[in-house]
């Protein structure tokens, strides 16, 4: 059937589109916690540049005290991403049950139609036979 067919080509796009969004969300993922794993680097090696390891020290160097802030908003992000990625992998999930149904569906359509045509030929058959041909 031909609408079996476009249902199904359907929901797999949708279902790559969201495997699509899985993979991108987890690249996002891995790239923030590179840069923040980078940042703690940075901030660890100027506080013990500076011999200070106390945010609130008044002479706490301003580059580790700006790289803490950068590292804290990207920690922020990277937990809206993960929940993000939640609500993600739950869409992925549903879209390739969705397809899966499709696909059943047009298979036992398929089925259906194969067996209409093994039906008439058998029809076609015996009743040429019944007129001696």
């Amino acid at each position: 059937m031909k609408s079996r067919d476009t249902l199904v080509r359907l929901k797999r796009f949708q279902a790559d589109e969201k495997r699509r969004r899985v993979v991108q969300l987890n690249t996002m993922i891995a790239e923030f916690m590179r840069i923040s794993n980078e940042l703690d680097r940075e901030i660890s090696h100027e506080e013990q540049r500076a011999n200070i390891s106390d945010p609130n020290h008044f002479a706490y160097p301003t580059y580790a005290r700006a790289a803490r802030t950068r590292r804290d908003n990207i920690v922020a992000s990277l937990n809206e991403l993960r929940g993000q990625l939640e609500d993600a992998e739950a869409q992925l999930k549903e879209a390739n049950e969705e397809l899966a149904k499709a696909q059943t569906q047009e298979a036992r359509d398929r089925g259906a139609e194969r067996m209409i045509e093994v039906v008439a030929e058998r029809r076609h058959a015996e009743h040429a036979f019944r007129r001696g041909v």
